[in-house]
């Protein structure tokens, strides 16, 4: 898997139950991979655990997760939209551009999508997204951010 694609696999059949929850975050690889497998670990005990979408970096979170992306994110998670169309209608942009912002956002599995009657029905299907950024030093970082400037 390239450090760029989404870190999940295929989407899952349409009669999935989702959690709750979506968390998206931004950890360093290793720390994820701990992450997913505590994750496991307490599915396995039969506790609900969220899903998550890892970015191993914040940049390109940030990249992903526009401003109007996230404007779709939260008119979606109000109420599913009837059509593409529709929903660029409610949010007032152009067709192919909310097209496109939805692929995006669907290769992540944060968008998901019912067909029905012929037409792609674009949803949210969590309760509650929250996205988390760590930010932390380089390694190659000495610098001690508690001195006072001279």
């Amino acid at each position: 898997m390239s450090k760029n694609s989404p870190d999940h696999a295929h989407e899952p059949p349409e009669d999935v139950e989702y959690p709750s929850t979506l968390r998206i975050t931004s950890k360093p690889f290793e720390d994820h991979k701990e992450s997913v497998l505590d994750r496991a670990e307490r599915c396995e005990q039969g506790e609900e655990v969220p899903h998550v979408v890892n970015f191993q970096d914040a940049s390109r979170l940030q990249r992903i997760l526009t401003p109007r992306r996230l404007e779709l994110v939260r008119s979606l998670m109000d109420e599913p939209a009837e059509s593409i169309r529709a929903l660029a209608a409610r949010l007032d942009r152009d067709v192919r551009q909310v097209h496109d912002d939805l692929q995006i956002l669907s290769e992540y599995r944060i968008v998901h999508f019912r067909e029905e009657d012929g037409a792609k029905k674009p949803h949210i299907p969590y309760d509650t997204v929250t996205i988390e950024v760590e930010l932390s030093k380089s390694l190659g970082d000495t610098t001690d951010s508690h001195a006072s400037a001279k």
